[in-house]
């Protein structure tokens, strides 16, 4: 899926690019898979804001999306390829022999009218099935991956990304992450193969500021333009430097390159490579 560039009519315009629709479907969303996405503003239960520079946006439905995919060994159809504004992936629906529907990731090469399996056993390796890490073949592109069996796919999910599986050795799967990580999997872990779709989404310009705001973006404004009573950087007379060592975030605390990861976590011992 390219991306579309539009004549510079106006000073976002130039700038900016959208992505190209041209391969989906020209369809409503399933009615019986949607729900009401309720707005947070970055907010957690107890009013406090957690999350800056969130608030307004457009309205959305959220899609359903089926990572468990249990309707093991019965085949399913994709009636269509749709757009979700949840997620910067391609979503695809599915219909089952037994007439239920679902959504899933849409990976790379999997079009209308493909029929796709999710299996515990061995299968074909084609663009859409799910099988466990013991029965793809070593070297295979693969999303969606499980970190606990069962769970459903937790990691590699958004547009563009794949790990690949490098190696099975007894129960446990290496498996190259897109970080560069390599990590040790249990072998009964499911994944999906191939690579996920829509993979020109990092190329796409948003241009202005106004498309931001549509996302659910608000403005952030730079520490240094601030007072001191509001942020660790602010103050001075006209344009100075922060005037600390590193960088602070603005209740003080270290950013940028500061290590958050704990130094005992539990799955410390199951990272073999460190990502680049």
């Amino acid at each position: 899926m390219a991306v579309k560039v539009y004549k510079p009519t106006s000073p976002g315009r130039r700038k900016s690019s959208v992505a190209d629709f041209r391969g989906l479907t020209d369809k409503q969303p399933e009615k019986s898979l949607i729900v009401m996405k309720k707005k947070t503003g970055g907010r957690n239960n107890q009013g406090k804001i957690t999350t800056r520079h969130r608030g307004g946006g457009v309205r959305r439905y959220y899609r359903v999306i089926d990572f468990k995919r249990k309707k093991y060994d019965m085949p399913a159809t994709v009636l269509s390829l749709e757009y979700d504004p949840n997620r910067s992936a391609r979503i695809a629906l599915l219909q089952y022999e037994d007439g239920e529907k679902a959504y899933i990731i849409a990976p790379l090469e999997l079009v209308v009218g493909s029929t796709i399996i999710a299996s515990q056993s061995k299968q074909d390796i084609q663009p859409g099935n799910r099988l466990c890490l013991k029965d793809i073949p070593v070297g295979t592109l693969i999303h969606g991956l499980e970190i606990t069996p069962g769970r459903g796919a937790q990691m590699v999910r958004s547009a563009g990304n794949a790990a690949q599986l490098m190696a099975l050795d007894g129960d446990k799967a290496h498996v190259r992450l897109p970080s560069s990580e390599v990590r040790l999997f249990n072998s009964i872990c499911m994944a999906t193969i191939g690579q996920i779709g829509n993979t020109d989404h990092k190329h796409v310009r948003l241009g202005k500021a106004g498309r931001r705001r549509h996302l659910g973006w608000r403005p952030s404004v730079r520490g240094k333009a601030m007072n001191p009573v509001d942020h660790p950087h602010g103050g001075g007379e006209g344009n100075q430097p922060i005037g600390l060592k590193n960088p602070k975030t603005p209740q003080g605390k270290p950013a940028l390159g500061l290590r958050t990861r704990k130094k005992k976590k539990y799955s410390n011992h199951l990272i073999l490579k460190r990502r680049k």
